[in-house]
């Protein structure tokens, strides 16, 4: 399984107990929806390795302890503490509306309010503060923020994204 057809769940963050559990940080607003999986895929240097569950629960929020087929004791856990964990893209919830995942948006057109077509969006920087369309147009980038605000339509069949940005914003990129 490659990286690209997975999407990051969270990270196991530490040991539970001495029979090798472990607590996975979840990276999700819904951590209920992954309490009974039946395996995850962990980040063991450049691979990603299947682990199979024999029990876990949710614990205190978005912490969820797990107990590994394959992981006996303290020394086993060891092995893996501070792995990614990922499972396959085809696991996560189908969103409609003005939902999605970065991931799905990717070569969508951003089609302005007043502009028109600003671009193409080649990614989506979350490492920000706020999350950013990273959008090419006429070779040159533009930066374009995530929010319910400048979002006024997702169209998945026309593959565009609609959007109000705010004055002066894409004048600053196209001029």
């Amino acid at each position: 399984m490659l990286k690209s057809d997975c999407f990051y769940l969270g990270k196991i963050v530490s040991k539970y107990s001495f029979k090798g559990e472990v607590l996975i940080k979840l990276d999700t607003d819904e951590p209920g929806e992954y309490e009974n999986l039946e395996s995850v895929f962990i980040s063991l240097g450049n691979n990603l390795v299947p682990f199979f569950i024999k029990k876990s629960q949710l614990h205190k929020s978005t912490l969820l302890r797990v107990r590994f087929e394959e992981i006996a004791d303290e020394s086993d856990a060891d092995r893996v503490m501070g792995s990614e964990i990922y499972l396959p893209l085809t696991m996560l919830p189908k969103l409609s509306g003005d939902k999605f995942y970065f991931h799905e948006i990717i070569g969508f057109t951003l089609l302005d309010s007043v502009h028109g077509d600003i671009g193409v969006v080649e990614s989506v920087n979350d490492m920000t503060s706020q999350a950013l369309f990273e959008a090419v147009k006429d070779d040159k980038q533009l930066l374009i923020p995530i929010n319910d605000e400048i979002i006024t339509k997702v169209d998945r069949e026309n593959k565009t994204i609609h959007v109000t940005t705010p004055v002066g914003l894409v004048d600053l990129y196209l001029d």
